[in-house]
């Protein structure tokens, strides 16, 4: 138990030290190839399942200022330094772009002698789908010359640990859905090599590891296994929570509400007990068990987001006649004491259930904690209103997009953790808005750039050690780049990207039907949204020409194209990408706009009709500005039209945004409240019944209630210009700030009976721009100006 406790402050403490320095890399470590090696077991199948610890032990007669190391890991890392647990890795990426960690020892060190120890899995062919993998591959490069004693080589000590084999192989047919995180751990605590990590740990009948290759950077090297980049994004943050509150127990001698050191839960011999723990709310980390006694003893712990009745989620807090389903770990007991489990790879869960069967033995479960773990997201934007429901929506919301947040953007993390563009586009935007870093932005579009396949297309989702190609998904990460291009000044890292953005265009362009000017058929999966009249996803006219939707989905991603394209002086393609749009949306209209329903059409058969063509209609100016209006009001009220879901609903704002009612955004709340009615801690995929509790689209009012409500947007490239909009819809007062790249803006405004407005803006120093309300606006200047129109 006291184990635990050091291990646990210890992380805290580094992952502090952490984001409080930035850990260089020696320039020459990225000019040629390192002098350490990739090494690897020396008997292993290195591209199957299995577990593995490296050492290596090494004197240091006097402590150094600093001791920097680089390291990574295929497929992931744990590394302890003298028995104390500092940091897992490396990030996802691909095999062109592998990640480095670069880490300062110095503060782990001692005087004499000190171990360095690593745990390095490798899951084979159960990977998750989110990682890409060559073959079980350990590195450790030292940062200078003198420390390359540190290095890996075959003087490292290693042993396969064969306490660990897969279970919870069969999650997507269980789960009776598209479930790919990768297995469970099912773990012989009597096969363990306990203690392992630590400094004096006796590894002599260990082997010697063996030299794979050389390890290069990218951009050097021959033939390489790997080319490695150091990591683009800062080190993940961890916080310890306690799981301690017991919501169901099958055993009747055993009442108890609460599990933890304090009060731990002792099963008696010869028995068969189930126990229910609730957190309450949706957490993503390394759960960590610790258990005592009860030799032989199997606990299968399994991790839900929601309990079932008869496939039907229902309220997420009622538990009566509900049973769990999902993802599950198993623990055999070795009969010793304050034995700690924990996974591999992190967990996602609101539920956990204990199945513990005990042989002899009482098996006594001391407590369970979770080490959350996640992007380090800064919440610096903050918003009120005399609606309370907005709050909780907020708070929901941003809980949502953190989990959502790791080493990439996750869809969802408890059944894919894939990073698609589509998501990623929200999900970057609601970063920028609420915590003001873009990092894990440039990451994403960086990892889309290196998925682009032979025709030109970028991959749907990214990392991925599958193949899925979504055209529209390319337009989005076209739309992710004028995003960027909006709201930060960079021209040096979008300018890289404006080849690819081209050919994305162009692989559309080759597409249209000449005499048409609509898309013609498209390979692949062209996903549009899970409402249920779409097939797959899919609108009409994907598969065999004339989709009036992705037609106009093209033509806006045209358009924003040549804005960023003219910036760039690029003005022939800019005006070649109007001219383009400018021909579809005038076949959209002219083939697909229903006068008499008043409507657009998905293809020009005019057979089918959603709110997502209309949407788009308007974004696109397929119909004339002076209809918009009386067109978005039809895209409200009629219920014939195919339902947008709650990732579309972000496009659907937009619309509203563009006909001038930003006042109806308050009335599209009700979803959201209906989520928080259900018990959500989180916000779903989709509405009720929906695979994911977690989805990060759905968090899009983290946005929109601080562009939307409070109206901030930028009005000019690099966000060098503001203009503040606000929408108070059915609200009397609002309370936004947001971070900026030069400072933070902030707006203060009462609406009062009489149709006024008046309160406060501030704009940081640097920040000009304008206020607009009702027809009127007014010039804001740095700093603080009093409001009242």
């Amino acid at each position: 138990m006291k184990r635990l406790f050091i291990i646990l402050f210890i992380l805290t403490q580094w992952i502090h030290i952490c984001h409080a320095q930035s850990v260089p890399v020696n320039p020459k470590l990225l000019k040629g190839p390192w002098s350490a090696y990739w090494i690897s077991h020396p008997e292993t199948a290195v591209r199957d399942y299995g577990v593995y610890h490296f050492r290596k032990t090494f004197n240091i007669a006097q402590l150094p200022d600093q001791f920097i190391i680089h390291l990574s890991a295929d497929n992931r890392y744990k590394l302890y330094v003298n028995g104390h647990y500092i940091l897992a890795g490396p990030a996802r990426g691909d095999l062109y772009n592998w990640y480095f960690d670069s880490i300062d020892l110095a503060p782990y060190l001692v005087a004499g002698d000190n171990s360095l120890a690593v745990m390095v899995w490798n899951m084979g062919d159960l990977s998750p789908v989110a990682q890409i993998s060559n073959q079980l591959g350990l590195v450790v490069q030292a940062d200078e010359e003198k420390n390359e004693f540190i290095n890996t080589n075959n003087s490292w000590k290693t042993t396969k640990n064969k306490a660990y084999q897969p279970c919870s192989t069969d999650n997507s047919e269980r789960m009776q859905t598209y479930m790919v995180v990768g297995p469970g751990d099912q773990l012989n605590a009597s096969l363990y090599p306990w203690n392992w990590e630590q400094q004096h740990y006796n590894d002599e009948d260990w082997e010697n590891a063996k030299n794979l290759f050389p390890a290069v950077p990218s951009g050097h090297g021959t033939d390489n296994l790997w080319n490695l980049v150091p990591r683009s994004i800062p080190l993940l943050e961890t916080q310890k929570e306690e799981i301690n509150h017991i919501r169901r127990i099958s055993d009747n001698r055993l009442i108890s509400k609460i599990v933890n050191k304090d009060n731990p839960l002792v099963i008696p011999a010869h028995s068969k007990v189930s126990v229910l723990l609730d957190q309450s709310h949706l957490i993503v980390g390394y759960p960590s068990f610790t258990f005592s006694e009860g030799k032989a003893s199997t606990v299968k712990i399994t991790y839900a987001e929601a309990l079932f009745k008869d496939g039907i989620k229902g309220n997420r807090n009622e538990i009566e006649g509900k049973d769990i389903l999902g993802n599950y770990d198993i623990y055999e007991s070795d009969g010793a004491k304050n034995r700690i489990f924990t996974p591999l790879w992190l967990r996602t869960l609101r539920y956990v259930q204990l199945d513990i069967e005990t042989k002899s033995e009482p098996l006594t479960v001391h407590e369970i904690v979770m080490m959350r773990e996640g992007y380090p997201l800064v919440e610096k934007a903050s918003f009120e209103s005399n609606d309370s429901s907005l709050k909780e929506i907020w708070k929901v919301g941003w809980h949502t997009a953190r989990l959502c947040a790791a080493d990439l953007y996750y869809d969802c993390p408890y059944y894919e953790q894939l990073q698609y563009a589509g998501d990623s586009r929200i999900q970057s935007l609601i970063s920028l808005y609420v915590s003001g870093d873009d990092r894990l932005m440039r990451k994403a579009i960086q990892d889309f750039y290196l998925s682009i396949v032979a025709d030109g297309l970028p991959q749907g989702r990214y990392p991925s050690n599958r193949i899925q190609v979504i055209p529209t998904y390319g337009l989005y990460w076209v739309s992710m780049l004028y995003d960027y291009w909006m709201h930060r000044k960079d021209d040096a890292f979008l300018a890289k990207y404006l080849h690819a953005a081209q050919g994305i265009l162009e692989w559309y362009e080759k597409r249209l039907d000449k005499d048409k000017s609509l898309l013609g058929p498209m390979e692949w999966w062209n996903f549009t949204d899970w409402n249920t009249a779409f097939k797959n996803g899919v609108p009409a006219g994907a598969e065999d020409g004339n989709s009036t939707i992705i037609s106009m989905h093209y033509a806006i991603t045209l358009r924003e194209a040549a804005e960023v394209f003219q910036y760039f002086g690029k003005t022939q393609i800019a005006t070649q990408y109007k001219e383009i749009a400018n021909k579809i949306v005038k076949a959209a209209y002219a083939s697909s706009f229903n006068k008499s329903k008043g409507l657009m059409a998905d293809t020009p058969e005019q057979e089918e009709y959603s709110q997502h063509t209309n949407i788009l209609a308007i974004l696109s100016d397929a119909v004339p500005a002076n209809e918009q209006k009386k067109l978005m009001l039809k895209v409200l009220s009629d219920k014939e039209l195919s339902e947008v879901t709650f990732y579309y609903r972000f496009y659907l704002i937009r619309a509203l945004k563009k006909v001038g009612m930003s006042d109806s955004y308050t009335d599209q709340l009700e979803p959201w409240k209906d989520m928080l009615a259900l018990g959500l801690s989180t916000f779903s995929e989709n509405p009720d019944p929906t695979r994911s509790d977690c989805h990060a689209w759905s968090s899009s009012p983290n946005y929109d209630f601080l562009a939307t409500i409070c109206g901030i947007m930028p009005s000019s490239q690099g966000f060098s210009t503001v203009d503040i909009s606000p929408a108070f819809g059915n609200l009397r007062e609002i309370k936004g700030s947001m971070p900026h790249p030069l400072g933070t803006i902030k707006v203060n405004l009462t609406h009062l009976n009489n149709g006024k407005v008046y309160g406060d803006v501030e704009l940081p120093v640097g920040l000009t721009g304008k206020f607009y309300w009702k027809g009127k606006h007014l010039q804001l200047k740095s700093g603080i100006q009093k409001i009242s129109l």
